[in-house]
């Protein structure tokens, strides 16, 4: 039976995701959906047509990872299965109208092909591990954007403490909380240090398409920022959507790139808008191949491995 702090989670979560909704809405009224349009127009097609392959590259490199994280625990599943078992997940995030997310797929469809149930959610914890280490790697790179924004707050007379440091350590309390209770699931691949460094690999893979996806994008509307720029504002931002207040990140995701590229990356509120509306609807874009499999995995069907 559940408790009653745990019933509540999923309404809260939910409450946040309006809100955060409500928040980004507003925004967008106010820079109107005219200069929206204007920023859309300005990028050229054949810019979409390479951010769609780009996320397409992307998301086979997420499957790569984890199939070299299963494999090296000695479970059973195709490079096939591991590339659908990641779509299903990925389209169960975006498109189920539930707080369940997408690695709650992937496990059960793992279990349901005959995967042992604690080397598969210790597989899921560890390929989250090693994406998070791949995303804190990149973060040092928006340091100077940090800095300037930091610096202006003060002489502007306010205190970055009182905005920043919140945010901060309530990330921070998430983050070890989670190492420390799962930490031990990951004993096998502790010792495998050479699956951890292809998993990183792939994970490279995966960020370097997500960061030339937003460059593009951005320069396509004239803006002028740097790749390495891009690089840790979009890892900020990653990294404020873990915080458990909406559903996959809906709403906060937007808010915090519309924040990070206009405050720290110097781009135009209009334009930081339409970046983040864009990176959420090509992002749905790419989990639609799930919806051919995630039938598979409700009705508990198995596939034939290749």
């Amino acid at each position: 039976m559940q408790t009653p702090k745990k019933s509540r989670l999923p309404l809260l979560r939910w409450l946040g995701t309006l809100l955060a909704l409500a928040l980004l809405v507003y925004l967008l009224s106010e820079q109107g959906w005219t200069e929206i349009g204007s920023a859309l127009r300005q990028i050229e097609g054949w810019r979409f047509v390479v951010a769609l392959l780009l996320v397409g590259v992307s998301r086979l490199a997420v499957a790569g990872r984890w199939q070299a994280l299963v494999q090296s625990a000695g479970m059973e599943l195709s490079p096939t299965q591991s590339l659908q078992i990641t779509f299903g997940g990925l389209f169960a995030a975006n498109f189920l109208p539930t707080t369940i997310g997408g690695d709650v797929v992937r496990l059960a469809w793992a279990i349901r092909l005959g995967c042992d149930q604690a080397v598969s959610l210790a597989s899921l914890v560890a390929d989250r591990l090693v994406g998070l280490a791949g995303m804190a790697m990149a973060l040092p790179f928006g340091l100077p954007g940090y800095l300037r924004y930091f610096q202006g707050l003060s002489q502007a007379g306010r205190s970055p403490g009182l905005l920043a440091l919140p945010w901060l350590r309530s990330l921070q309390e998430k983050l070890a909380g989670f190492t420390r209770r799962l930490l031990g699931a990951l004993q096998i691949w502790l010792h495998q240090p050479s699956t951890l460094l292809v998993s990183l690999a792939f994970t490279w893979v995966h960020m370097l398409c997500t960061f030339g996806m937003v460059w593009l994008l951005l320069s396509g509307m004239g803006e002028q920022i740097s790749f390495w720029m891009v690089m840790g504002l979009w890892s900020a931002t990653y990294f404020v959507t873990l915080l458990p207040i909406s559903v996959n990140g809906m709403g906060v995701q937007e808010l915090a790139m519309s924040f990070f590229y206009t405050a720290i990356g110097g781009i135009s509120a209009p334009n930081s808008l339409t970046l983040a509306l864009l990176m959420r609807l090509i992002q749905m874009l790419a989990s639609l191949p799930g919806a051919l499999f995630l039938p598979q995995i409700l009705a508990g069907k198995s596939q034939t491995r290749v």
